[in-house]
């Protein structure tokens, strides 16, 4: 029995932190366990706000180490540059005469834009070039292109994979036929909210991240800072209240969790201390990946290898779904 396909895309934005990891990272590596699982990373998307050629080829370089760091197989998973794969734009072209405007003028990117510039009093297009504009064409593009069954989404991509349905439907409406697949939201309900440095969740924009990679001693300096109330020493503490605990959690087993809640609820027992255990179960899961994640950044020429491999192959799935499309079209 065949097992369906999955889709991720991964856009090259810069160094991963924790909450990339479990919200993100580890889940949709999981998806190889049941899934024919895809994974591109999505430079082409990037272009819309990055235009310096060395940072985004540095962050594309950044992106494939920290997934297979993680533990990405690129012999169970096909793994692949998107701009390596001309026919997504051929299938993003033709997307285009299926999608209305009014679909795109709804999409959340776009329209945060222009209530910013409205705000600020500047043009309500002030900044917006067509690729942000019509980003959620490229990405229905992306995930049509492979019949992808499944794709995991956030709430902040939930709207994306909606409009990438209706504008599959629309073709295959029109054409009285199967041509695309139609794919599903993949939400997995396990899937953790991480919290910060200072109990709010763990964003960039909040400048309250844990670099993933980051090396050991810099790493304690940093968990150091996590947000406590003032309880003293002497006072039991409530660690479901905590930050710390919270962090600890996700890295702990559940007798080492015991353990350290014994101590949260007996006293005696200083925010210092709880934020040095914390240190110790964070960098013994985390350092065979920071390891391996230097290695691969320092022989980009193994990382090219496996992108070209993996970009070859998804070009020639890619090539037969669109001599297929084209067909139903009328293009010979």
């Amino acid at each position: 029995m065949n097992k369906g396909i999955a889709l991720t895309g991964i856009k090259p934005t810069g160094t991963p932190h924790i909450g990339n990891y479990f919200g993100a990272i580890k889940p949709a590596i999981e998806l190889t366990k049941e899934y024919d699982a895809r994974y591109f990373i999505a430079d082409y998307h990037a272009l819309n706000s990055i235009k310096d050629p060395q940072k985004i080829n540095e962050m594309t370089y950044e992106v494939a180490a920290t997934w297979l760091a993680c533990g990405l197989d690129p012999k169970k998973a096909l793994v692949y540059r998107q701009s390596q794969v001309p026919q997504t734009f051929d299938l993003s072209t033709i997307l285009l005469a299926f999608t209305s405007k009014g679909l795109m003028n709804r999409a959340h990117a776009y329209k945060a834009l222009v209530q910013s510039n409205n705000e600020l009093n500047r043009d309500a297009d002030d900044g917006v070039n067509m690729g942000l504009f019509t980003y959620p064409v490229l990405m229905a593009a992306d995930i049509l292109l492979f019949d992808s069954d499944v794709v995991p989404v956030g709430k902040d991509q939930a709207q994306h994979l909606e409009m990438t349905i209706d504008i599959a439907q629309s073709v295959n409406h029109i054409y009285k036929k199967d041509v695309l697949t139609i794919p599903k939201p993949l939400i997995r309900e396990s899937t953790h909210t991480v919290i910060g440095l200072d109990g709010r969740k763990m964003s960039k924009s909040y400048n309250n991240t844990i670099p993933l990679f980051l090396p050991s001693k810099k790493l304690r300096k940093l968990l150091m800072k996590v947000v406590t109330n003032s309880q003293t020493i002497e006072e039991v503490k409530d660690p479901d209240k905590c930050n710390i605990f919270a962090l600890y959690k996700l890295f702990a087993s559940v007798e080492q969790q015991n353990n350290l809640r014994e101590k949260y609820l007996a006293g005696g027992m200083g925010w210092g201390y709880a934020k040095q255990e914390l240190f110790e179960v964070m960098d013994e899961m985390v350092s065979p990946m920071r390891e391996k994640y230097n290695e691969l950044m320092s022989n980009k020429d193994f990382i090219d290898n496996i992108l070209d491999e993996g970009s070859k192959k998804a070009r020639e799935i890619a090539f037969e779904k669109m001599k297929y499309v084209k067909n139903i079209l009328g293009f010979k």
